[in-house]
């Protein structure tokens, strides 16, 4: 006997049980930290924002701690390839996932890594001056032995959880819920943009920018991997050389000391 079909308010109520569980609870918080930015009495370009931080002072607990934030951000992940996974190969086809094209697939992500990432510094660097984007500090993490690893796996992490949820299931619900091909797209950018929107004005409309292109690049090609690849690329040459670019260029990103 197959799984019973999900009827369109099962699929609704099950988007909103994922997304409260990661990428839409991330937005809301997103905007209240945005609404908050706004009420300080500096402008956003002199406020800063971290993205990995230490979380203990002694270096065993802070790795642990590091290590179970990563793995807790993964659940929606295994949640929603549980909720998707079919019963015959590839078992997630329905969001884009398979290893039948590893090479084309790495190939593609490193172009589209390029594609977005040096415009979205740019777009930082632009944001910044003109006092509408936050300084993101991309790590402050102690210097330890398992600091780069970590950093790595962090951005690892963040390739997977946004685009297997914000365009691989997304597209695949509300595809399954006859919602047009252009609003699928303005609702999985909107979604990427809100829950940047901690970061500033800039990264709000450039992470739509992106959310356009990810979206319609899905939509061709049906293909997750390159996605996931390019997101983890861009984070990964973020975390790890943020440290080596402000110890030899300090003014390079915008950042005041």
């Amino acid at each position: 006997m197959g799984p019973t079909p999900l009827n369109p308010r099962r699929i609704r109520a099950e988007i909103l049980i994922v997304l409260g569980l990661s990428l839409g609870m991330s937005a809301l918080y997103a905007t209240v930290s945005f609404w908050r930015r706004l009420a300080d009495e500096r402008e956003l370009s002199q406020q800063t924002a971290t993205l990995n931080r230490s979380l203990a002072d002694e270096q065993i607990f802070d790795v642990i701690y590091q290590l179970l934030g990563i793995i807790s951000g993964l659940v929606p992940v295994a949640l929603v390839f549980y909720l998707v996974w079919s019963h015959t190969r590839p078992r997630l086809g329905a969001i884009g996932l398979d290893a039948t094209k590893p090479t084309r697939d790495s190939a593609w992500g490193v172009g589209l890594a390029a594609l977005i990432g040096i415009p979205g510094l740019a777009l930082y660097i632009v944001g910044v001056n003109q006092g509408i984007t936050v300084q993101i500090v991309p790590s402050a993490l102690s210097d330890y032995w398992w600091t780069i690893p970590v950093l790595l796996l962090a951005a690892l992490k963040a390739g997977i959880l946004e685009e297997v949820i914000a365009v691989g299931y997304m597209t695949h619900r509300l595809g399954q819920l006859g919602v047009a091909p252009w609003a699928i797209v303005a609702i999985q950018a909107l979604l990427r943009g809100f829950y940047h929107l901690y970061q500033g004005i800039g990264p709000f409309f450039g992470n739509i920018a992106m959310g356009v292109v990810f979206a319609l690049w899905f939509m061709k090609t049906k293909r997750l991997a390159p996605l996931i690849i390019a997101h983890a690329l861009i984070d990964a040459v973020a975390f790890v050389g943020y440290p080596l670019i402000m110890g030899a260029f300090p003014d390079f990103l915008g950042f005041t000391q």
